[in-house]
């Protein structure tokens, strides 16, 4: 048999890890053209090996040769926006629809600008807020980042490009949420521009239970411990605090012995030091 021609194109990621492999070789003979996929098992392994596709997947359940090209181009996409291939089992866990067939690159694009441009977020700090909350990738820049973006930057919050897991939770959250937390602080006596102070002093309360939370210890800190909305206004860390492990007992503490503290120190200095302090 003579060979006539070779034609090998590329199909497969660019990673250091599976080079030097052809991923489709077709022979022509004729008008005939033979095709030997030899790199199907090799991406197949690259596939497992970082997480996307799990170790224990059957073989007839595996995906085919042109679902996993697919899934590479994905993985490269990714890689070209920063991220390595220790964060891809996370990305595989927390957001599946990243490396299914009918997923492109270009659906999550803008939301890479929105975080270098709007954000104003480094390479490698968008990759760190995505790694915090991968479901930003499936945001919409129009309707949820941006508006969220303006609203939280009006109450005060600033560097929210920092890559915490604060600030990326608080960037996937949608407009009315945010308010809700807003409407309540106003709600128990707080002006506008004092519930704007104690957001951006303490922004995690956008994460707490109105119900569970924030109205129980408002309730006993008015009831109570017979404070004044000044005080959580200087002290807005007073919500991340117990109200039965920490900030009951040390109000019945003191009150037993005629002692009125200041709520940070009331409830900053440890037990054995607060204890120990007031015998």
């Amino acid at each position: 048999m003579i060979l006539q021609s070779y034609h090998i194109p590329r199909i497969c990621s660019s990673s250091s890890s599976i080079t030097n492999h052809a991923c489709d070789i077709s022979v022509k003979k004729g008008d005939s053209f033979l095709k030997f996929r030899t790199s199907h098992q090799q991406n197949l392994r690259y596939l497992k090996s970082i997480g996307i596709i799990k170790p224990e997947t059957t073989t007839h359940r595996n995906p085919s040769p042109e679902t996993i090209a697919h899934i590479l181009s994905t993985v490269d996409f990714l890689k070209s926006r920063g991220f390595s291939e220790p964060d891809f089992p996370r990305l595989a866990f927390l957001c599946p629809m990243l490396f299914s067939s009918n997923f492109h690159p270009t659906q999550i694009q803008p939301v890479f600008d929105f975080l270098y441009s709007d954000l104003r977020a480094s390479v490698q700090e968008s990759c760190f807020l995505i790694l915090r909350c991968p479901a930003i990738l499936e945001s919409n820049v129009e309707f949820c980042l941006q508006p969220t973006l303006v609203y939280l930057t009006t109450l005060g919050l600033d560097k929210l490009n920092s890559p915490t897991t604060l600030n990326a939770h608080l960037l996937n959250t949608r407009v009315d949420k945010l308010e809700d937390k807003v409407t309540f602080l106003q709600s128990v006596g707080f002006s506008h521009k004092e519930s704007a102070r104690v957001c951006a002093r303490f922004p995690a309360i956008f994460g707490y239970s109105i119900h569970n939370n924030l109205r129980p210890k408002f309730e006993f800190l008015f009831k109570e411990m017979n404070r004044t909305i000044q005080e959580v206004t200087d002290f807005p860390q007073y919500f991340a605090f117990s109200l039965s492990r920490r900030i009951a007992p040390r109000h019945y503490h003191l009150k037993d012995r005629n002692v009125k503290l200041k709520l940070n120190r009331m409830l900053l200095w440890s037990d054995n030091r607060f204890y120990t302090k007031w015998k």
